[in-house]
């Protein structure tokens, strides 16, 4: 019953992630930006950063199951 929380978490986080990379990845891919009112290298670059932690995060906390 306690790995339950954090199958979820875990589920969620990595979603979240996979998510973000790929959304992320469709706007650069068509030239639309990724976050209004930031320039374009910064908000990718925050954008790919968080992505990738977040995916990382998610991953780590199911494979602890």
């Amino acid at each position: 019953m306690e790995s339950g929380p954090e199958a979820f978490a875990g589920a969620a986080f990595a979603l979240f992630g996979a998510g973000l990379l790929l959304w992320t990845g469709v706007c650069v891919r068509t030239g639309s930006p990724v976050a209004e009112g930031v320039r374009p290298a910064v908000g990718t670059a925050a954008a790919l950063l968080f992505g990738v932690v977040f995916l990382g995060a998610g991953c780590w906390m199911l494979a602890l199951l």
